[in-house]
């Protein structure tokens, strides 16, 4: 299954939506309090289960801007997300659909996403300030490594790993792993080839009809060389279509320096785990997410302790 453009039409027109009549609302036994936040697949409200008494996430997508595509993306991030239980990964509650709108029920995470997070640190008024502390990078990574390894060691690849599907935890900074829309799992083909999003995404997603837990490291490599680097080192493109190919014609990786030649703060050691976990050919990358976290671990071990 490919992206048309009815489906790029229909994801872009759910920003456009004026759903202020669904607060109030009743899913089940939870009422709509507020919008959370917009994306391109749904709209997120903060919802009030009466059961429980407790504040839950709830996560619409309306049937006027219904595919095909969006549809099975959406039932998909419920089914693979149900099937997972951990500590770094967003709970599923329950999923349905009323006359109006397919719905998920979700832990609330109170806190923002690794993307928003790295937008406000990336302009701070200070330089020395533009990167989070390595201690904190290394603690956020392992986590979702480890959360990676246990979501595939369950046959499940989520395919679309990258900042703004990290959720942040206030105070705690726990990062959990959230949208599980375009997961596979490993056990049958996949038909959704060049699905996700271009700058994390492994070269083998855009052409294979199947891919594995190595493309969940690639998107992770991508997301970790982020955190550690002022700015990513790509080389010049315009168009979606240029850095596909960019990542098809090289044999090593993108980038014109080294995490430690762009932040001069860190062991040239990292370089390795970096550029091992974001190898073009899977073949040479880490061959599954326990041993990405070994070497993260080993890391952590000998320069930051």
């Amino acid at each position: 299954m490919s992206v048309s453009e009815v489906d790029i039409q229909a994801m872009e027109s759910i920003g456009t939506l004026d759903l202020a009549y669904l607060v109030g609302r009743e899913i089940g036994t939870c009422t709509l309090l507020k919008e959370l936040a917009r994306g391109s697949m749904a709209v997120v409200f903060v919802a009030y289960q009466r059961t429980l008494k407790r504040q839950i996430a709830a996560k619409i997508l309306p049937k006027s801007v219904l595919t095909p595509f969006t549809a099975a993306r959406f039932r998909q991030e419920a089914e693979s997300a149900a099937i997972l239980s951990h500590p770094n990964i967003v709970t599923v509650y329950e999923a349905g659909e009323t006359k109006e709108f397919l719905y998920i029920l979700l832990q609330l995470v109170q806190g923002q996403s690794l993307a928003e997070r790295l937008r406000l640190i990336k302009n701070h008024v200070l330089p020395s300030r533009r990167i989070l502390p390595i201690q904190t990078i290394l603690k956020i990574i392992i986590e979702v490594v480890g959360a990676l390894d246990y979501a595939h060691r369950q046959d499940i690849v989520h395919r679309d790993i990258k900042p703004a599907n990290i959720l942040l935890e206030s105070n705690t900074e726990r990062p959990l792993i959230t949208d599980f829309g375009l997961a596979i799992t490993t056990r049958g083909p996949d038909e959704r080839v060049g699905v996700g999003s271009p700058i994390y995404m492994a070269p083998e997603q855009m052409w294979r009809g199947h891919v594995d837990g190595r493309a969940d490291i690639y998107a992770t490599g991508m997301t970790l060389l982020e955190m550690l680097v002022p700015n990513l080192p790509l080389p010049p493109y315009f168009t979606q279509e240029e850095l596909f190919r960019l990542k098809f014609q090289v044999e090593k990786h993108l980038f014109r320096k080294t995490p430690s030649q762009l932040n001069p703060t860190l062991h040239w050691e990292i370089d390795e785990i970096v550029l091992k976990a974001i190898m073009p050919d899977p073949e040479k990358r880490y061959a599954t997410c326990a041993d990405f976290l070994e070497a993260l671990m080993g890391y952590q071990i000998r320069h930051l302790k």
